[in-house]
């Protein structure tokens, strides 16, 4: 008997939990119509650190991306050719300021058939898996000149691998320490 109140309680109890949890209340909209601001933008890892001055961390992180390359294009080739002052074309052909006008709209661009990679030689931004070496393959874009060949010792961070290896099945990232 004792055992059933405790149970007819703990039911009790969830439905309170349930329907307190559910107040009409919790309405997803902002209050008084407030709008919701970007703070930060990264959609290619360590462009925006690399190519963004501080002082205009907070006007990129928060321009549309659609905006981004007009805005933010010549300072990026400006950063470009003082990182490498003998830039001429990247592995995928493209000269200076094609190469920063695509890198200043700070998107991860996504395929929706065939091959999702950030660059494996031939497929070029067509999204991301895990596994991608995103860091080598923008320095190799950046330093490596036409070919990929140019200032081998800038164009590997030399970080080949996950410290763990990714899951086969969802969720995929790695396990934790």
């Amino acid at each position: 008997m004792k055992n059933i109140i405790q149970s007819g309680f703990l039911v009790l109890l969830a439905f309170t939990v349930t329907f307190v949890a559910c107040d009409k209340d919790d309405d997803t909209t902002p209050a008084n119509n407030d709008m919701y601001s970007q703070e930060d933008q990264m959609g290619r890892p360590a462009i925006n650190t690399v190519f963004v001055d501080g002082a205009d961390k907070d006007v990129f992180n928060t321009t549309t991306p659609s905006e981004q390359s007009s805005k933010f294009a010549a300072k990026f080739e400006t950063k470009l050719l003082a990182l490498n002052n003998g830039y001429t074309t990247n592995a995928l052909g493209m000269d200076a300021a094609t190469f920063t006008g695509a890198l200043a709209t700070d998107v991860l661009n996504v395929a929706t058939s065939g091959t999702t990679t950030f660059f494996d030689g031939t497929n070029v931004l067509t999204g991301r898996r895990l596994d991608d070496d995103v860091i080598s393959t923008e320095l190799l874009l950046i330093f490596g000149g036409p070919d990929g060949t140019a200032n081998p010792q800038l164009t590997d961070d030399h970080v080949d691998a996950n410290d763990k290896a990714f899951l086969t099945t969802f969720p995929y990232l790695a396990i934790p320490h």
